[in-house]
């Protein structure tokens, strides 16, 4: 049972991992044996996460902006200098933009597009070779995106890009998983519900408690809840699942009672 869901040994790239989901992951993998690359736009946010994790493990800082294709090609170069393989990409790098309907600007729409549809599909195209190098029948390379119940749910709050954006990062999941899949490369989301993050934090701090009422087991995530379901997508126990759409989420999209 402990080697259905052992990840040492692999070499894992987590974008966005210099705080809040995508440092939960990381630490995760960290933690259990995967040599981990973060990248986040912000150098010294990621130079600080990965410095913080190595004293768990084995961490480095690639930082880059996922949301141009220069970022993309920037940081593909530099992994492909330091690793001949890649086992496990997270494609976690987001953002959210928050307006009234009337005022929601032009770059707000394209900022939230560029970084949560965009980046994940050329940062995956880019490192194709990467994770062919690793990849063969019964033991897989792995995609695993990060989407949101709020591409599955409608959000109320005034984010009109972040939702359909997690709602392309999902079905660009499962068109990804049908074209990589005679390539022994699977591809998954995670669905994220309410977890504690530099871009919740505003939320949790007005709704916090009216959030927590709206969750069916009663609470917030923690970093375990996701760094578990991550770490299960990695592991020989998932090599059989691609396309999926995982929601770590307390209950939300799957037993909210509507009335």
């Amino acid at each position: 049972m402990q080697q259905l869901f052992d990840i040492k040994g692999k070499v894992a790239l987590v974008t966005g991992g210099s705080r809040g989901i995508g440092e939960m992951i990381a630490r995760g993998y960290v933690a259990n044996g995967a040599k981990t690359y973060i990248s986040s736009r912000k150098a010294e946010a990621s130079d600080a996460t990965a410095e913080r994790l190595s004293a768990i493990g084995s961490c480095i800082s690639l930082p880059a902006d996922l949301s141009t294709l220069d970022g993309v090609h920037s940081l593909v170069e530099r992994l492909e200098s330091l690793e001949n393989g890649l086992d496990i990409l997270v494609n976690n790098a987001g953002a959210t933009w928050g307006m009234p309907i009337e005022e929601f600007p032009e770059a707000g729409w394209d900022k939230v597009m560029d970084i949560n549809v965009k980046g994940p599909f050329f940062l995956t195209r880019a490192l194709l070779p990467l994770l062919e190098s690793r990849a063969k029948q019964g033991s897989p390379a792995r995609v695993i995106n990060v989407g949101s119940v709020d591409g599955i749910n409608v959000n109320r709050l005034p984010t009109f890009s972040y939702g359909p954006s997690k709602a392309a990062v999902h079905h660009l999941t499962r068109v990804l998983a049908a074209h990589l899949a005679e390539r022994q490369i699977t591809v998954n989301a995670i669905a994220p519900g309410p977890f504690p993050s530099k871009m919740m934090a505003a939320t949790l701090e007005a709704h916090g408690e009216e959030i927590r009422r709206g969750v069916p087991v009663g609470r917030i995530g923690e970093a375990e809840d996701m760094a578990g379901a991550a770490i299960y997508l990695a592991s020989r126990a998932a090599s059989y699942v691609t396309g999926a759409i995982i929601p770590v989420d307390g209950g939300i999209t799957g037993c909210a009672a509507t009335l």
